[in-house]
């Protein structure tokens, strides 16, 4: 049963994200924009809601090579019908990544990631690499997506992200 937005929404202090709700964190790189209460307007508390968006620079700053970024969001089992697993996620995902001009690199599956075990599927484009992991928590899926050049950097991003023990 989903609940308010306040106790699922986490803080930012000092570069570092916070998520007690869902028992994670996420160190960004320094100097990184933070755009998460501009990814909130217009959110569905209730369905999803973007708990942080950062980006290597503003994304209205137009370059050659891609804006690295990590947007992760909290949604609402209920909004996928017949979803029972993480790996159910990404079917919807890899339909908006393919949209966007990325092909899937695999076949989502299991993942270390900070300490717990997620989903992961990879995606490419002729700019980029993306990875986007998954997990279900208190009847929301969560999903942490990380773009970069290469997978390499990918990596390196998805290695900041943590996970505590929840209560």
């Amino acid at each position: 049963m989903p609940v308010a937005t306040a106790s699922l929404a986490g803080a930012t202090a000092d570069g570092v994200y916070h998520n007690p709700f869902f028992g994670f964190s996420y160190k960004f790189p320094f100097g990184w924009v933070d755009r998460s209460d501009t990814m909130k307007e217009g959110d569905e508390a209730e369905k999803s809601m973007a708990l942080l968006a950062v980006f290597e620079r503003p994304p209205e700053v137009t370059a050659e090579e891609i804006n690295s970024g990590v947007v992760i969001a909290a949604e609402s089992v209920s909004s996928y019908p017949g979803l029972k697993t993480a790996a159910d996620y990404f079917g919807p995902v890899r339909e908006v990544a393919e949209a966007k001009g990325f092909k899937a690199e695999n076949d989502p599956y299991e993942f270390s990631a900070g300490g717990k075990q997620v989903v992961r599927q990879d995606f490419t484009n002729n700019k980029g690499y993306q990875a986007s992991l998954a997990w279900l928590s208190k009847g929301y899926v969560v999903s942490a997506t990380f773009i970069g050049d290469n997978e390499d950097d990918v990596q390196e991003l998805i290695e900041d992200l943590k996970f505590t023990r929840q209560k």
